[in-house]
């Protein structure tokens, strides 16, 4: 099994119907999207091709393929306003794993290598992501990943009857030498 990543350019239809089949999977919203309540968390979102090329004026995203099938993405923002530590110069990052066939086989702990050396060429030193308390899995990657908790903001979403705390995470990255 080979695993590739691409970085999208020209987003096509046919992608945005496997984004929309992703976040508004029922197992995949809970850990993507903050949600302020029970209505939030049942809410479905429909995107469009015009969506999409918005989001890449924003983000730069890459595609995670597992051999030939697409399973997921990835992204990152620059300086966006929901930093916890306002620090110019901070990628904000994001992944999802959105095809089953990918999960529980390394791939985010690859992808978000990939990403980092990609912020790195950006000329970016610090990555700066949230993840629900919750979501022990994505926190112990990014923990071995060498992620350090700087912060948490309470109540920031719901999930299982209850809110949840957003714990922030940040990872200055090494320029190579």
């Amino acid at each position: 099994m080979k695993t590739n990543f691409f970085k999208l350019t020209e987003p096509t239809q046919t992608l945005v119907e496997v984004f929309n089949r992703w976040e508004n999977n029922p197992d995949l919203i809970p850990l993507t999207r903050p949600n302020q309540d029970k209505i939030a968390l049942e809410r479905r979102d429909t995107m469009t091709l015009d969506d999409l090329k918005q989001r890449l004026e924003h983000h730069h995203t890459y595609l995670i393929y597992l051999d030939d099938q697409l399973v997921g993405e990835m992204n990152y923002m620059v300086d966006p306003d929901h930093l916890y530590k306002n620090e110019a110069g901070t990628a904000w990052i994001g992944i999802t794993i959105g095809e089953p066939a990918g999960r529980g086989k390394g791939i985010g702990y690859q992808a978000i290598q990939f990403l980092e050396e990609e912020i790195k060429k950006a000329g970016l030193t610090r990555v700066e992501l949230g993840v629900f308390e919750f979501n022990t899995q994505a926190r112990k990657l990014y923990e071995k990943l060498g992620y350090k908790e700087i912060g948490r903001i309470e109540n920031f979403t719901y999930w299982a009857d209850k809110m949840w705390f957003d714990i922030r995470m940040e990872k200055y990255l090494l320029k190579d030498v």
